[in-house]
C-alpha cells in the first residue's frame, strides 16, 4: 500500500523530512484503544505503543496519538511491532473537552477531510444538538455534512430537512435510512481515494449501520435502540479507521452522550453567522443581545426573522467557550506557578549544597 492511499500529502512529507535520515518510518494510526495502537504503512499493519521518551515529554493526553494521526515509528519487523517516537503535526482534528470538571482536551479523530454528522429522525432529533455538533465540526477544519437517518420512521422527514438547512447554512443535508439502505449511495460521492471521513453522532443514531452499508459487510456490531427515548448503547467502544475498496477511509467513533466545546470559537461564529452579522448593527459593540436598546438581534426576534431558541443556543455555547478560556488561563497560570516553585526549590538546594561543600 502506498502512503498516498492512506492520505499522505505534501503537508506530512514536509513535517517528516527531519526524520527521514534516522531510519524511521511514517505510519497512520488506524485503531486506538487505551494507548494501544494499530498503525498502517507501506509495510502493512503493526501493533504499536509509544516510546518511554515520548511518554516522558508528553505534556497532556491530547499529544498522544489518536486515530487518523501520522506517526514516526521505529519498526521491529519480525515481530510486526513498532515504537511510536513522535506524532506529526495535524492538519485537522475533532476534539472536545473531557467529561466532568477537568479542563483537558480529548482528541476524537485527526487529519479528517469531511465530518458526517448523524442525527436520528426519531426522538433523537434536536436542532440545538445539531448546532453544537456543527460548531465543533467547523472548529476541526473539516467539511461538515449532515445525515438525517431513520427517514423511514419519520413522516415529516422532508420538513425536518428544511428545518436543519435553516440552521446549517451552506452545509449539505441528506435524509437517509440505513436499515432500508435508502440514500446511502449519495454518500459515496464524498468518499474518494486518499480522503478521510469521520462519523459523529449520539448513541443509537445508526452510525454503525451506515458504515456497514458502505463497507458492504457487517463489520461493526449493531445494538438495538430502546423505543423509550430512542436511546442506544455505545456500539463502538473505541476509535477505528477503515479503508474502503475504492480507497477512501472512514473513521467510526463512540456515540457521545456529552459534547463539551473545545478550542477557539471560530466554529461557533461560522454556525451562527446570521447572529454575528446582525450583531454588527447593534448600538453597542459588546451587546449581550438581552436588554440593550437598539439591539439588532432582539429586533430580528421581534420581527420573527430569528428564532429566539437559536439565540439561546448561541449564548449558551458562547458562555461555555468563555468559561473554557478562563479555565485554560487559570490552568496555565497554575502550571507556571508550580514551575517557578520547583525552580526556586532547586536553586535553594544547589545553593545549600555549595555552602556545605565550602
Amino acid at each position: 500500500m502506498q502512503l498516498s492511499d492512506l492520505g499522505w500529502s505534501s503537508f506530512f512529507e514536509l513535517n517528516f523530512e527531519k526524520y527521514k535520515n534516522e531510519g524511521f518510518l511514517a505510519m497512520r494510526i488506524i485503531r486506538e484503544n487505551r494507548e494501544k495502537y494499530i498503525a498502517c504503512g507501506e509495510l502493512g499493519e503493526f501493533s504499536c505503543e509509544v516510546s518511554g521518551t515520548f511518554r516522558f515529554h508528553a505534556k497532556s493526553k491530547s499529544q498522544f496519538p489518536a486515530v487518523g494521526d501520522w506517526v514516526v515509528t521505529s519498526v521491529i519487523t519480525n515481530e510486526r511491532k513498532a515504537i511510536i517516537q513522535a506524532v506529526l503535526p495535524r492538519k485537522s482534528g475533532f476534539s472536545r473537552k473531557v467529561a466532568g470538571h477537568i479542563t483537558e482536551e480529548q482528541v476524537i479523530a485527526t487529519n479528517i477531510d469531511i465530518v458526517f454528522i448523524i442525527t436520528g429522525l426519531d426522538l433523537n432529533y434536536n436542532l440545538r444538538r445539531i448546532e453544537r455538533f456543527l460548531s465543533i465540526a467547523w472548529e476541526s477544519k473539516a467539511l461538515p455534512v449532515i445525515l438525517l437517518n431513520k427517514a423511514d420512521l419519520c413522516p415529516e422527514a422532508e420538513l425536518r430537512k428544511i428545518e436543519v438547512e435553516s440552521v446549517a447554512i451552506g452545509v449539505d443535508v441528506y435524509t437517509v435510512s440505513a436499515t432500508q439502505n435508502v440514500g446511502i449511495d449519495i454518500l459515496k460521492q464524498y468518499i474518494q481515494k486518499g480522503k478521510t471521513i469521520a462519523f459523529l453522532g449520539s448513541s443509537g443514531v445508526g452510525k454503525s449501520t451506515i458504515i456497514n452499508s458502505l463497507l458492504g459487510k457487517e463489520q461493526l456490531k449493531v445494538n438495538d435502540v430502546s423505543e423509550l427515548g430512542s436511546r442506544g448503547r455505545h456500539t463502538t467502544t473505541y476509535r477505528e479507521l477503515f479503508i474502503l475498496s475504492n480507497g477512501g477511509m472512514i473513521i467510526d467513533t463512540p456515540g457521545m452522550r456529552e459534547l463539551q466545546v473545545w478550542g477557539e470559537d471560530e466554529g461557533l461564529k461560522h454556525v451562527f453567522d446570521d447572529i454575528e452579522k446582525l450583531s454588527l448593527s447593534c448600538r453597542y459593540r459588546n451587546c449581550s443581545h438581552q436588554n440593550e436598546p437598539d439591539c439588532a438581534v432582539q429586533i430580528a426576534i421581534s420581527e420573527g426573522t430569528l428564532d429566539p431558541k437559536r439565540l439561546e443556543s448561541f449564548l449558551k455555547m458562547k458562555r461555555e467557550f468563555e468559561y473554557l478560556q478562563d479555565r485554560q488561563t487559570m490552568k496555565a497560570s497554575a502550571i507556571e506557578k508550580a514551575n517557578w516553585k520547583r525552580i526556586s526549590k532547586l536553586a535553594k538546594s544547589i545553593k545549600k549544597n555549595q555552602a556545605e561543600s565550602d
